[in-house]
């Protein structure tokens, strides 16, 4: 498979790699791929990049992935909000927003441990492939006292009642295992198969864009989403939520 691959995006926190019209981000970002304004602000030009190089009407997809088998994204830099209260609203929210409405097929690859934030963050991919052998899914915003407009809509919008309340009201940890039985993963892998079975999901979907419709169709679904987290990106108007009572 490394035959086809070229290297389009390659600094010490990022990389974008191009296998025909299948694009892979590499999130490597220390430590644990954590999102701040910054590195949400590189993430959402570097979709727009894969944008630009396919244009419309044609076939593609996107993974996004981690940089090792340890970590996935451990969610917001909250100290952040510390010193600017509007940080999650220029940078985590545009980000959520840029991949829901994403032209493009997307798969979250899962590699290691999903925390906090990163959570909406892989549910706003179409696809997740998660690491069968290591890493726990957990969005523990009742254990921080934290809250934001919308945090419920992906999780409301994309699993089963049940699951959603267990992610958002109990904080529940899940295994690859546990996280696939319960709808919240499309398929989990060992380690050394995680990147064929995503290129794989990648492959067979790219084609679902040749008609220019698939952000479009995806609004249809999750668009209710998209405007909690549109309504909150780049609004100064709006007052801050107050800090998580908690850290992690």
């Amino acid at each position: 498979m490394s035959q086809d691959k070229k290297s389009i995006i390659n600094d010490p926190d990022l990389a974008l790699d191009r296998y025909g019209n299948i694009f892979v981000i590499t999130m490597r970002k220390a430590p644990e791929n954590r999102l701040n304004t910054k590195y949400a602000r590189k993430i959402i030009r570097t979709f727009h990049k894969v944008r630009d190089l396919l244009g419309s009407s044609s076939e593609g997809a996107v993974i996004t992935q981690g940089n090792d088998t340890k970590f996935w994204c451990t969610g917001l830099e909250l100290d952040e909000t510390d010193t600017n209260p509007y940080a999650n609203a220029e940078g985590f929210f545009p980000l959520l927003a840029t991949i829901v409405s994403f032209p493009f097929p997307t798969i979250a690859l899962i590699t290691g441990h999903t925390f906090g934030g990163a959570c909406p963050f892989a549910l706003s991919h179409d696809y997740r492939v998660m690491n069968s052998k290591r890493g726990f899914f957990c969005m523990p915003p009742v254990d921080l006292g934290l809250h934001f407009p919308g945090i419920g809509s992906l999780p409301r919008l994309k699993l089963h009642p049940q699951i959603a309340r267990k992610m958002l009201l109990e904080a529940h940890r899940w295994t690859g295992e546990a996280a696939l039985k319960d709808g919240i993963v499309d398929a989990i892998a060992e380690p050394d198969k995680m990147f064929d079975v995503a290129m794989e999901l990648a492959r067979k979907w790219a084609p679902k864009a040749k008609m220019d419709v698939y952000g479009v169709l995806r609004s249809e679904l999750y668009g209710e989403a998209n405007r909690h987290f549109r309504d909150v990106a780049y609004n100064y108007s709006q007052r801050p939520q107050p800090a998580a009572k908690a850290k992690i």
